[in-house]
């Protein structure tokens, strides 16, 4: 664990840091699994004075990659989502989700889209659900900004102390990281 994450400081101050913050906050609102905290939090603890400028950088393509979600669930859904629902036997709970999405997908994307609960599921299905694209943005900068700024201020004010503490417990918050992610997708299987 030690290697690696001295290899991602490493990468974090690299001047392509940026770059590739943006690509993974993308593609992970649409289509990848892994979270753009993953680059967010090396990179704040690199160079704490751009901590706000990488939640910038996130968040903007995260809800551009949020769009292309949309996209998918709104053109898309059809082609790919429905047989996979079928064939894992989700089609009745489906619909009851696509309603509450209809009905509260605004509050659904505040409190979920800052949350480890992955993006991608709330983007397609805001997309399936045919959520008014406006009010998709509004509440995806909002959930969005949410999150990102909030590990950035957090790693701005409380940077060293919080460098020391994730230096010292690597493991036990590697582990806790996993949990989470892997709690994310197991949430994801209980809503449908």
């Amino acid at each position: 664990m030690r290697k690696m994450y001295d290899w991602m400081m490493r990468m974090a101050e690299s001047p392509r840091a940026p770059w590739a913050l943006g690509v993974v906050s993308f593609l992970e609102s649409s289509i990848f699994p892994i979270p753009p905290d993953v680059m967010l939090l090396p990179m704040c603890l690199a160079n704490r004075s751009k901590a706000f400028w990488y939640a910038t950088v996130a968040t903007v393509a995260s809800v551009l990659g949020g769009i292309a979600g949309y996209l998918i669930g709104y053109y898309l859904f059809e082609i790919i989502g429905q047989p996979i629902l079928k064939l894992y036997g989700y089609t009745n709970k489906f619909d009851t989700v696509t309603q509450w999405f209809r009905d509260w997908g605004v509050w659904i994307l505040i409190a979920k889209g800052w949350t480890p609960f992955p993006y991608k599921v709330l983007t397609i299905m805001s997309g399936v659900a045919k959520m008014d694209p406006v009010q998709f943005i509004i509440a995806s900068i909002v959930a969005r900004s949410m999150r990102f700024y909030l590990v950035a201020g957090l790693l701005y004010f409380f940077g060293e102390p919080i460098r020391d503490f994730i230096e010292k417990r690597l493991t036990l918050l590697t582990t806790l990281f996993l949990i989470a992610l892997i709690g994310g997708f197991v949430a994801v299987k209980f809503l449908f």
